[in-house]
């Protein structure tokens, strides 16, 4: 067996969780500190796996380790790394350390049980992304539901009771579906393997479903993975959450969490079911391009700066699906490039606005005017998050927005083509939130409003530079997830379709 080094990936924020409970610790360190020392060792964990894994392996996993958790149901505790866990994996061990240091206002009469929360949405995104068990993903994808039900309920505006308990009912529903599939699903394997198994490799590897049970077994995991994503028109819960959660909070469910349901269909749609997965591609695409459009649509139209977030992201989630069921290398490898590329814009555009938010204690685009004037360093950062959210070329959003579309059109030129029209759209609703908040005469109401000091600029600082090193060499995450987007085309029987040459005629 390998050194568990993932296990102890896992156990280090729990263990950071349990520091903050202990009374002696709390005399050397406040409990921001604790929080913060423990998703640093967390991040530094993380490298070392990632300097392990070898990209050239064609191996499913790498650096497995394996428990008997409950073995008469063939249930064990597996967790294994490829590509593309890995660098989902390096997003959440990235963005935790810098949402704890950006959060200097947040849960501050609760800080303990804030940074608990945090670290634990950290441990439980942490193990969706490593779990190889079928079972010990369904139970770590609906506990990631209470870390996050909490810190909006408890430490959201003023409507937060609401919006967490509709988080808490979507996220409860699609499990729900998820669970009753999954039973069925161990039945099946049951019968046709004479053992009963969760484990995702021999579920892909060893099943052979026939053609209805394939399709509603991927309906139902579909239905809950569309619904975390979130795609249209299961997104309604994701404006309403963003609007009442903290900045940091935000940015941990949308930068991280929402990734879990577009990371299974990679993970776990694709390999188990490939046949559905191919019958159903052109109708998901066609919601993801209708998602892709309305929510630009409705982002250009909101009065809140959170709910614009939100709908631009739920936009972007569009993309991002698109390129998965485009089946294409370079789609899919897009869309995981597209999943950093989020986060890392997603961070910015929320941290960055939440010091403007905090200071005016209102999240509505008419409060603000004229700040590039007060705060200029604000209004560069809050820019350069801006831009990348618009795929500017040189920044994190445009390789991964240009390789889906690239992607997308070697299948479907008509969805590829509707699709770019998101891009106008996007550059639409960010420059002019850009031009109402930070353009013009100064508003009133934000004459007094400080710009960025040295902690907070340092806080957002790596934010913004990886958001530039992404754009200027992506290399490293394309290399890091081929191997695993390969495996994946090959297990769908799909080659990348052939250039298209036209021959030349020679008089």
């Amino acid at each position: 067996m390998n050194f568990p080094w993932l296990l102890i990936i896992l156990l280090t924020p729990i263990i950071g969780t349990a520091l903050l409970f202990v009374p002696q610790i709390k005399n050397i360190f406040n409990f921001k500190q604790i929080a913060f020392y423990s998703s640093v060792i967390t991040l530094l964990f993380v490298v070392v796996v990632a300097l392990q894994f070898d990209v050239t392996s064609s191996a499913q996993t790498q650096l497995d380790i394996s428990y008997d958790w409950i073995p008469i149901f063939g249930i064990s505790f597996h967790l294994g790394l490829t590509g593309i866990s890995l660098v989902l994996t390096l997003l959440t061990a990235v963005l935790t350390p810098i949402v704890i240091i950006a959060a200097q206002h947040e849960g501050q009469k609760r800080t303990r049980e804030f940074f608990m929360w945090i670290l634990l949405t950290q441990a439980s995104a942490l193990a969706v992304f490593l779990a190889r068990d079928l079972f010990l993903f369904y139970v770590v994808f609906e506990a990631m539901l209470v870390p996050i039900f909490f810190l909006v309920g408890r430490f959201g505006g003023a409507r937060r009771n609401a919006a967490a308990l509709k988080f808490l009912l979507f996220g409860l529903a699609g499990g729900l579906v998820m669970l009753a599939a999954l039973i069925w699903l161990y039945f099946v394997a049951s019968a046709q393997l004479g053992r009963g198994t969760f484990s995702i490799a021999a579920l892909s590897n060893e099943l052979n479903l026939n053609t209805w049970t394939e399709r509603w077994l991927f309906l139902g995991f579909f239905l809950a993975f569309a619904l975390k994503a979130p795609m249209v028109p299961g997104h309604t819960w994701l404006p309403d959450t963003a609007e009442q959660a903290t900045p940091g909070t935000s940015t941990m469910l949308i930068g991280i969490l929402d990734k879990v349901g577009t990371y299974a269909m990679l993970a776990i749609l694709l390999p188990i079911f490939p046949n559905a997965s191919k019958e159903f591609a052109p109708l998901i695409i066609g919601f993801a391009v209708f998602g892709i459009i309305y929510a630009a649509l409705i982002a250009i139209a909101q009065k809140d700066m959170k709910r614009t977030f939100a709908y631009i992201s739920i936009s972007h989630f569009g993309f991002i699906v698109m390129g998965i069921f485009s089946f294409t290398s370079i789609g899919i490898i897009g869309s995981t490039v597209y999943m950093v590329a989020h986060g890392l814009s997603t961070a910015a555009l929320f941290l960055t606005a939440g010091y403007l938010m905090r200071q005016k204690d209102s999240a509505l685009i008419s409060n603000f005017g004229g700040l590039s004037k007060s705060a200029p360093l604000l209004t560069g950062f809050f820019l350069v998050a801006s831009l990348s959210s618009i795929a500017l070329p040189g920044l994190a959003g445009f390789v991964g927005e240009f390789m889906v579309l690239t992607g997308t059109y070697q299948r479907n030129q008509l969805a590829a083509i509707i699709g770019t029209l998101g891009i106008i759209l996007a550059a639409i609703y960010m420059l002019w939130l850009y031009q109402r908040v930070f353009t013009g005469p100064e508003n009133d109401g934000t004459k007094n409003i400080f710009d960025l000091n040295i902690k907070q600029s340092l806080a957002l600082a790596p934010v913004i530079v990886l958001t530039i090193l992404l754009g200027l060499y992506p290399a490293p995450v394309i290399k890091i997830s081929e191997k695993s987007v390969e495996a994946t085309l090959s297990k769908l029987e799909i080659k990348d379709p052939a250039p298209r040459i036209q021959k030349v005629s020679q008089e």
